[in-house]
């Protein structure tokens, strides 16, 4: 296995590119950013991505995307079945064959994918720049990239590593948005003489959760129609205790990814902590506010001038959630009135 820090991977054309990058919600869209600086490099080239099968949807409908491949781990893991997994890998080696490879997510899973994927090249980060380390002996050449810089710099960076180009994370700016809905079933719940905030108060970790009752005192110092997103059981609850609390508040009716990404595209603002949904804001560019307890902010989201974050004074590791650290609840909520209405 070679090494790369500073040259591109080999001198040929890749034409026809697999992108392994198989979960989470964020961490896909994240990543997703780069298709587009791909087709700016080189239009021709083909772009096939391979994805767990519950994000499918994040990914149907972009333009950039020749062909989406659907492999099922987490239900493996779910089983815990030996058999349920060696059937999803072995249909891998049925995807086609690639130039190139590039697991951009750097564990021992994703990692296990694009080697068995048919290829000329595979690339991934190096053992230092992964989070799982291991997963650079998969890997016919690898990229040296610091693990706790900003997500979306190192996949453009490792983008530019394998095309030989030179994007930079200030072109970004300037993205198009990249998520994109064929739903026109929505139903209409906006407002046509307020503003239209949407609310995220749901995370998939605890800790990054703001608390409900300064979610609902926030919609009491802000002039606007607010809705409220849930995706589970638990988050249901959370929304039911908002509007118990804040009766004028919509709670919107359990979404697809499909659906979610109109919804997203037809609102004023979207508030929320460190997770998907708030992400989608920031691919849809639409104005934002997320806010930050026990993740990175500098890390985990870019600034532009619609879309902004709002960071605890917590300490934070990279490498790792603390699940006792609930300091995103020492937000202020006039601090995030006070942005939203510049943002409005």
């Amino acid at each position: 296995m070679e090494r790369f820090e500073s040259e591109c991977p080999c001198k040929i054309l890749f034409m026809k590119i697999a992108i392994v990058k198989l979960s989470a919600f964020g961490d896909i869209i994240h990543a997703m950013v780069v298709l587009q600086f791909i087709k700016k490099h080189n239009e021709e080239i083909e772009i096939d991505w391979i994805v767990e099968k519950s994000f499918k949807e994040l990914l149907e409908n972009n333009p950039d995307i020749n062909k989406i491949h659907v492999i099922d781990i987490r239900q493996a893991k779910m089983k815990k079945s030996i058999c349920f997994l060696f059937n999803e890998l072995r249909k891998v080696r049925r995807f086609g064959k690639y130039d190139l490879v590039i697991d951009m997510q750097g564990l021992i899973k994703s990692a296990l994918v694009a080697r068995l994927i048919p290829s000329t090249k595979t690339l991934g980060f190096d053992r230092p720049s992964s989070r799982e380390g291991i997963s650079s002996l998969f890997y016919d050449k690898t990229f040296k990239y610091a693990y706790n810089k900003n997500i979306i710099e190192r996949n453009l960076a490792i983008i530019n590593f394998a095309l030989g180009a030179s994007y930079s994370i200030d072109e970004i700016q300037d993205k198009l948005p990249f998520l994109f809905s064929n739903s026109n079933k929505l139903k209409s719940i906006f407002s046509t003489s307020k503003k239209n905030i949407l609310l995220i108060p749901g995370a998939s970790v605890f800790s990054k959760r703001y608390a409900p009752y300064k979610l609902a005192k926030l919609t009491t110092l802000i002039d606007a129609d607010f809705h409220i997103l849930w995706g589970s059981e638990d988050e249901k609850k959370i929304a039911k205790e908002i509007k118990a609390a804040a009766p004028d508040v919509n709670i919107c009716e359990k979404l697809s990814i499909n659906s979610l990404i109109l919804l997203i595209s037809q609102v004023d603002l979207v508030i929320g902590p460190d997770t998907g949904p708030t992400h989608m804001a920031w691919a849809c560019n639409k104005p934002s506010i997320t806010l930050f307890g026990p993740t990175p902010g500098f890390r985990n989201s870019l600034v532009t001038n619609v879309n902004k974050i709002i960071e605890s004074e917590s300490e934070v590791n990279p490498f790792e959630i603390d699940n006792t650290d609930h300091s995103i609840n020492n937000i202020e909520e006039s601090d995030i009135a006070n942005l939203a209405k510049n943002l409005l």
